[in-house]
């Protein structure tokens, strides 16, 4: 931070006829403070920050690159608020300069400036407004735009550049979102010594330009896990900042709804990247890599076929149907009961709502008197799609290499289909893609004597998760191609960017 940094406050006691004395008292207080972003907090908002935020401000003091990885809930986005307005009051004005990027508009707007509109209405409650004027993304003093948020157009990865100051601070918020140019273009905004970047994030994607600077040395990476919080530390934090901090029950939902094993209870509790199990069928990072922040644009061909997969419930299982629409994954029904006539109307009832082409389902079970009442329905023209049953403890299609159907199904469509990006889960918001991919991620396989990949049975994973990976397996069968066996996913995937590409 500048030395000759000064507040708004300390100039205006200037300006009133301060004596010499408390003019270099004001002045001292004001370097004071550029210096101490957790005191800044405290003196000009009257707020507590607790230990790790005050250390990611220092850590911007004396580093230019800083990244914080963190579990949910520790108060990042409040800290990395606070870290810009400290930069923007306390240097000189017209010298500094802070611009913030998030995956998405609506994060940039709903997330760290909402924070940022928070702390410009506490400093002006207090009496002690900040310099310029803020909006909903926007920080102007006078006619010039100093502070800004922005989700750079996909087509446009230079909208970062023009910027120049001799205090630049970048902030990259939920940093796991944004992709590989931006980062270049925060580097090329903050080549001055006494230019500053700051990312953080939750760090759920192993895949991510986040994940690669977390792991430099080039960067001052500050983790933070659930356990390092004060509502686990006994650290002392005022009644309102402890109550919005993550706290045990959370962790304990995490806990039952995942597992501690599972890859999501690693990045929201523990604020760690998520390994790939060497022993795991579907890896993590791949289902990562075939999500994107928003919803892809297609086209009306490209949402083609549209085909449902069931997997029907046993024993308190829960009875799933999920779309597939190309390779976009569509709408999800569920619902509790051992009355196959019951699940009949509800998967009759999706696919009319649907307009699927082909329904497949779990045949074992009630599955098959669900299959045949389906087929019947067929039969008497009452029903105007194809209906497959699939029995998974079946001999594979390709024996020599899968013991059992359900085997080959995990392997090629689960495994292979993911790694080839061919599922799109871009669509869905983060509580369901979290438990989709909790469930994908959680069997495990071996090898046999004959070498051929065995995945764990149904009720392995289910006593490892706490409860049956249905979510995960009507979604794998919505994607089977039976006819010629599971890769004929594949098949179609290849088939498709063929026709999406020209050929080329």
């Amino acid at each position: 931070m500048s030395s000759n940094a000064t507040s708004a406050w300390s100039r205006a006691d200037v300006a009133a006829g301060l004596s010499a004395v408390e003019q270099l008292r004001a002045a001292n207080t004001a370097r004071r403070l550029a210096r101490d972003g957790g005191e800044w907090t405290r003196e000009r908002l009257g707020e507590h920050l607790w230990s790790m935020q005050v250390q990611a401000l220092d850590s911007i003091r004396d580093n230019r690159f800083t990244a914080v990885q963190a579990c949910h809930g520790p108060g990042k986005s409040r800290m990395a608020s606070r870290a810009a307005a400290w930069w923007m009051e306390t240097h000189p004005p017209g010298t500094a300069r802070v611009v913030t990027t998030a995956p998405t508009g609506d994060q940039v707007k709903a997330i760290l400036w909402s924070e940022i509109n928070n702390a410009a209405s506490t400093a002006e409650a207090r009496g002690e407004p900040f310099r310029g004027r803020i909006n909903e993304t926007e920080w102007k003093i006078g006619k010039q735009l100093l502070a800004f948020g922005r989700k750079p157009s996909d087509y446009n990865p230079h909208a970062f550049q023009g910027i120049h100051a001799r205090y630049v601070l970048v902030i990259i918020d939920e940093a796991c979102g944004v992709v590989k140019q931006f980062w270049t273009a925060a580097r090329a905004l903050t080549t001055g010594e006494h230019c500053r970047i700051l990312a953080i994030g939750n760090p759920d994607d192993p895949n991510s330009e986040f994940a690669r600077v977390c792991a430099s040395d080039r960067w001052n990476v500050i983790k933070i896990s659930a356990f390092d919080t004060p509502n686990f530390t006994g650290e002392w934090v005022p009644d309102e900042l402890r109550e919005v901090l993550v706290g045990p029950s959370y962790v304990e939902d995490m806990r039952r709804e995942f597992g501690e094993d599972s890859p999501i209870y690693s990045a929201k509790v523990l604020g760690e990247f998520p390994l790939d199990s060497d022993d795991g069928v579907v890896r993590y990072s791949s289902l990562k890599a075939c999500s994107a922040p928003e919803p892809i644009p297609r086209t009306d061909a490209e949402l083609l076929p549209v085909e449902l997969g069931v997997d029907l419930g046993a024993g308190g299982d829960e009875t799933v149907i999920q779309e597939r629409r190309g390779m976009v994954v569509g709408r999800t029904w569920s619902l509790r009961t051992t009355d196959a006539m019951v699940a009949v109307g509800h998967v009759l009832r999706a696919v009319e709502e649907t307009g699927a082409t082909s329904v497949k389902l779990d045949v074992i079970g009630i599955g098959w008197g669900v299959h045949g009442r389906l087929v019947e329905l067929k039969g008497q023209g009452k029903l105007d799609c194809s209906v497959i049953g699939v029995n998974v403890s079946e001999t594979s299609d390709h024996p020599e290499k899968y013991a059992r159907l359900r085997s080959q199904i995990w392997w090629e469509v689960g495994r292979r289909l993911t790694e080839d990006r061919g599922i799109d889960f871009s669509g869905l918001d983060e509580q369901r893609r979290d438990k989709l991919f909790a469930q994908l991620a959680a069997p495990k396989y071996t090898l046999d004597s004959s070498g051929r990949i065995v995945v764990e049975p149904k009720p392995d994973t289910k006593k490892r998760l706490g409860r049956s990976p249905d979510q995960a397996d009507a979604l794998l069968l919505a994607f089977y191609r039976p006819h010629g066996g599971a890769g004929d996913a594949l098949d179609w995937l290849k088939a498709t960017k063929t026709a999406q590409t020209g050929g080329r």
